[in-house]
């Protein structure tokens, strides 16, 4: 079977900088999952808006439908995605046995200081309030597991990628685990 790593979290948590390296890693497919936002998302997050549900819906669909492509074409994928809510990542793995969450974690005041350092991003800094209080972290029973990103991005992948070779190595372990 393929694997699909969602890299999620709030905006600044370091999802690129972890996929990224996943990616040169292993050679897998890749798609920032900011790529796949309608122009209108970009657009109202640009103006300071936080998206709603109605806005993230058509979004989290095409990135579903990319997964379920990489998976149709034996491909193993990372992606990333604030996939904030559990019923976001209900659908994305919906029919998709291939998804794990690979849920990025830090201190709020380490992510405000990359967020307001960071420069070139459509999003900016005063919607990472709005991200933190719509987020609901891993619970028990989802397919992945939460990782602190106080640390650099290859240590990350490297802790990373031994959990996904656990998880292949033993599929009834517990997923939405800490262990940190």
């Amino acid at each position: 079977m393929t694997r699909t790593l969602v890299v999620m979290g709030v905006s600044g948590v370091g999802k690129t900088s972890v996929a990224d390296a996943i990616v040169e890693r292993t050679g897998w497919v890749f798609v920032e999952g900011d790529d796949l936002h309608p122009e209108a998302n970009r657009a109202k997050m640009a103006a300071g808006t936080p998206l709603d549900d109605d806005d993230r819906w058509p979004w989290l669909r095409r990135i579903a439908a990319w997964i379920g492509q990489q998976e149709a074409a034996g491909r193993d994928a990372v992606l990333t995605c604030s996939a904030l809510k559990r019923s976001y990542r209900d659908l994305l793995r919906d029919g998709h046995p291939s998804v794990r969450f690979v849920h990025l974690l830090a201190p709020r005041e380490l992510i405000q200081n990359r967020v307001d350092n960071r420069r070139g991003h459509y999003m900016p800094p005063s919607l990472l309030g709005s991200q933190l209080a719509t987020l609901e972290p891993l619970a028990p029973d989802e397919p992945g597991f939460a990782v602190e990103t106080d640390r650099s991005p290859a240590d990350i992948t490297e802790d990373v990628l031994a959990r996904v070779a656990d998880d292949r190595s033993n599929p009834d372990a517990p997923s939405g685990r800490n262990d940190d």
